[in-house]
């Protein structure tokens, strides 16, 4: 089997990289490669490595930034899954828990009407019903608060703040799973290796959550990074707590958007761990990466 996997820069694409390799020849397309913003060029560059499967964890992910730049998050995130979708190649696409408007008391389940507040959960949004559309085989899965030991993100910012400030300042009113980007592509290997295995692909198509089980919030989660930075740290920054109308954002972020991945567990058998056991994983197995 022939995989073109996209985005292999980012947290989720890096780590496929790895998980895909059991199922076929992994075809690892950087920008260079493929530009999912120049849309026009996708088809003819998935028929030139023609590939038997799609994975398409690329994604403009800067939330605050795609309100003044709506034209490329949308190329990339709306438009590019489309075309990959019409390239008529069963395609695993990666969303996020940002469709979501964050109302509803419990976690989210896959049926869910989605509501996204701001330009980059509706560009997401947008490329999730383009695949549905397409008629393709899929599987859209939407993860949340994805954290990793490389590129930007929560768990590394964090990390450089406690150990340079005196003071952080961490929103405690908004709530999800925060997910360890490694644990999402095993995950998702896993899935799709159970998926190709199907007779009927497009019976099995569909939207399904995969995220980290519980519950926190920002400021919970940066507590527990502290906590553990602070078995080998010995002067770290103070933690404090702000609600959300005290740290204003270009975009606004839902209050809460826990995911329920209870479909994914009864369809192919994977659920993840809880967060606060997934974060100590992740601390605990790749300690020295994490410190640098």
């Amino acid at each position: 089997m022939r995989i073109l996997l996209t985005g292999v820069n980012g947290q989720v694409g890096w780590e496929l990289q790895r998980t895909l390799a059991p199922l076929g020849e992994v075809i690892a397309a950087g920008r260079s490669l493929l530009d999912l913003a120049d849309t026009a060029s996708i088809r003819r560059t998935v028929a030139a490595i023609a590939p038997d499967l799609i994975v398409n964890p690329a994604a403009y992910t800067a939330v605050d930034k795609a309100e003044s730049e709506p034209e490329l998050a949308r190329a990339i995130n709306a438009d590019a899954p489309g075309e990959l979708a019409a390239c008529g190649v069963p395609l695993v696409h990666f969303s996020t828990d940002y469709v979501f408007d964050g109302h509803k008391p419990g976690a989210y389940t896959e049926t869910d009407v989605p509501n996204p507040l701001g330009v980059y959960g509706a560009s997401k949004l947008a490329g999730e019903q383009a695949v549905q559309r397409s008629g393709t085989p899929h599987l859209v899965l939407r993860a949340s608060w994805v954290y990793g030991l490389r590129g930007r993100n929560f768990l590394l910012t964090m990390q450089r703040l406690a150990r340079e400030r005196d003071v952080l300042t961490v929103v405690d009113d908004q709530f999800g799973a925060p997910t360890w980007s490694r644990l999402i592509a095993e995950a998702s290997a896993l899935t799709v290796a159970r998926w190709l295995d199907r007779p009927d692909r497009v019976a099995a198509s569909g939207i399904y959550h995969l995220s980290c089980g519980g519950r926190t919030s920002w400021h919970g989660f940066t507590a527990a990074i502290l906590a553990h930075m602070a078995t080998a740290d010995t002067k770290l920054a103070r933690l404090t707590a702000t609600p959300s109308s005290g740290y204003p954002t270009a975009a606004v972020r839902p209050a809460n958007s826990q995911l329920n991945c209870d479909k994914l567990a009864t369809c192919f058998g994977v659920r993840l761990p809880d967060w606060e056991s997934a974060l100590a994983l992740c601390l605990e197995r790749n300690l020295p990466q994490s410190t640098k």
